[in-house]
């Protein structure tokens, strides 16, 4: 299920909801400065959409989810291909399955701030980690921390191979199978 989002001279592909199709036109000059700046299009666009969405926890967990295992899907297809990319769509399965965890087990204290704000930063992240892996085990920091790993040093960086990608996708599998286990339940 995707979208084509479609731009002079650039395709990219969207999520596709609901067997609905939507066509984006954007200037082909935004396209360029936003590639500069290593901005991937389809994640703000989901993003942007995800923050205006204001719906019961449980069911934006349950979309939280469903884009996890979207940009996890997405990105085992670019290792081989453009690991700096696939890195960062590794990446946002992670961020994405934290939001979907951090929903599930009613972390407050991030989630009051979150709310306030409208949106999730990095440190709500990283507090939702701190809290989470208290209550499921440090292996989700760990794993947190090699998907950061990904982020900066592969993506932003582009200092990491695609087999060094590969061996931190086991962590960021992980994260998808607990998150599975518990958003389901919620």
């Amino acid at each position: 299920m995707m979208y084509i989002l479609q731009i002079p001279s650039y395709t990219v592909t969207l999520w596709r909801i609901m067997s609905r199709e939507f066509t984006i036109k954007l200037p082909g000059a935004l396209v360029k400065v936003l590639e500069e700046l290593g901005i991937d299009i389809e994640a703000k666009i989901i993003e942007l959409l995800m923050n205006e969405i204001n719906i019961e926890r449980s069911r934006k967990a349950k979309l939280y989810a469903e884009l996890a295992k979207y940009f996890l899907s997405g990105g085992k297809r670019l290792i081989d291909k453009d690991p700096a990319q696939a890195s960062e769509k590794i990446y946002k399965v992670t961020e994405e399955a934290i939001k979907a965890l951090t929903m599930s087990l009613g972390i407050e204290n991030v989630l009051s701030k979150v709310e306030e704000r409208g949106r999730w930063t990095t440190s709500d992240l990283e507090r939702a980690v701190e809290a989470l892996s208290g209550k499921l085990g440090k292996w989700l920091y760990d794993a947190w921390d090699h998907a950061w790993v990904l982020h900066v040093w592969s993506f932003h960086e582009a200092k990491l191979d695609s087999e060094a990608v590969r061996r931190r996708v086991k962590d960021v599998e992980m994260i998808i199978k607990e998150m599975e286990g518990l958003v389901k339940n919620t």
